[in-house]
């Protein structure tokens, strides 16, 4: 991670860079025309796309969403695939399409055909209202996925994709990663080592009407707690059979929240069990505990999450976590054990600089500067299993609001400018 005080003044620098604004050349404003033009299909292909469900347990719906985004990039020339996953992970697969040539930087587009809306959930598939449009994933991240087929059209009309490589990759399962994600993102990693950059499509944030791109995403990890103590009568507590599981589990925890403290470090106790017969089912993140207030609880389960902006935070962090642990009450005991998921993004001067390129492509087209959003205001993504690898830059997708919810919805105007800066950016990218 760059140093707290370093961060500011390069961004600052970055795009103070980007604010002096260029003309677009003959060959961009065609680029920019062409995207212009399209609107019109971008929106009826994002419809189409949307009134397929394909929450990430329906397979065939996903597989159906594909098929749509396949039909465009074989007629953009890409060569097209799908790649199925083992069916015992209960994945749908992904879409990859390629074209090799020897021009510029070599590219990575990630999208996902997925949503977090399975088959009974409410709220419609496609609803138009004006310059906007409600419905299930339009916005995360069937937009996104739009903005990468409209920005690639206008460059193959304008003769632009020839010689260039490119690869894209829409994965069937961002919402709920299959595991082991050794297996599920395989093939996303394999393409990131041969590709250069990695630009990734996830919705858009925008501030006081700024657009916003993600330089930098937190890992999403968690940690288990296993508490136990000494059962007995209750009149004995704090004494001979010592303080019992549920003390000594407020300790460690108020512990952590007193003592473990960085900025951009989180953790979230979410589920917390105690008694004399505790129960958990891992599967389905539930359980049962039972107890009587005249016995000490002799067990504690406790399930977590934490999120570290780079890996010498987390280590830092499980440093003083065990430590804390370790000073047991009398009487106790307790393990704690840490589990990784998403990498970390880190805040790099690679991904800086892919910021600054996009937010002048942004000003030359008239679309105003790109900020840079917080890496603490932002969830786990694909694009964090590629970024240790390449430079990256996400957050090129579309505009909107309510995003996992039934009032979702995308800003239907932000395809044509988000796609606008995604072409310009492609083009100068592979020149």
């Amino acid at each position: 991670m760059l140093r707290k005080l370093a961060l500011p003044l390069l961004l600052s620098t970055v795009l103070c860079a980007a604010a002096q604004a260029q003309n677009l050349s003959p060959t961009e404003q065609r680029i920019t025309a062409g995207v212009q033009a399209w609107q019109p299909q971008a929106i009826e292909l994002l419809e189409r796309s949307a009134r397929i469900n394909s929450g990430t347990l329906n397979l065939a719906g996903v597989r159906a969403t594909g098929d749509v985004f396949r039909a465009e990039l074989d007629k953009l020339g890409f060569k097209t695939a799908w790649i199925d996953m083992p069916k015992e992970m209960g994945r749908a697969g992904h879409l990859v399409a390629t074209r090799t040539g020897k021009k510029g930087k070599r590219l990575l587009l990630l999208g996902h055909l997925d949503t977090v809306f399975e088959r009974s959930a409410p709220g419609p598939l496609w609803q138009r209202e004006g310059d906007s449009a409600r419905g299930q994933g339009v916005s995360d991240m069937k937009g996104g996925n739009v903005i990468v087929i409209a920005a690639l059209r206008a460059l193959q009309r304008a003769g632009l994709l020839e010689d260039t490589t490119i690869s894209i990759l829409f994965t069937g399962d961002e919402e709920d990663a299959g595991y082991p994600r050794e297996v599920s993102r395989r093939d996303m990693v394999e393409l990131a080592k041969r590709s250069d950059v990695a630009l990734s499509f996830e919705a858009a944030l925008g501030k006081d009407g700024q657009p916003m791109a993600t330089v930098g995403r937190r890992a999403t990890a968690g940690f288990d707690l296993d508490i136990t103590g000494r059962q007995g009568h209750s009149m004995s507590v704090f004494g001979v059979n010592g303080y019992g599981a549920i003390y000594e589990a407020a300790r460690i925890l108020d512990g952590f929240r007193r003592e473990v403290v960085e900025p951009g470090l989180t953790f979230n106790p979410g589920v917390i069990l105690g008694g004399t017969e505790v129960a958990f089912d891992e599967a389905n993140a539930s359980g049962t505990a039972a107890g009587k207030t005249n016995v000490i609880a002799n067990r504690v389960t406790v399930r977590a999450d934490l999120r570290y902006l780079d890996y010498a935070q987390r280590d830092r962090a499980q440093a003083r976590m065990r430590a804390i642990v370790e000073q047991h009450l009398p009487g106790t005991d307790a393990k704690i054990t840490f589990r990784d998921s998403y990498p970390p993004m880190a805040v790099t001067p690679g991904n800086l600089a892919l910021l600054a390129r996009y937010s002048q492509a942004s000003v030359d087209a008239g679309l105003g500067m790109v900020g840079m959003v917080p890496p603490e205001s932002r969830g786990a993504g694909d694009i964090q299993f590629v970024a240790p690898l390449i430079d990256s830059l996400d957050g090129l997708g579309a505009g909107g609001s309510g995003a996992h919810g039934p009032d979702e919805r995308v800003d239907l105007k932000s395809l044509e400018s988000s796609a606008i800066r995604a072409a310009l950016l492609i083009y100068r990218l592979t020149r």
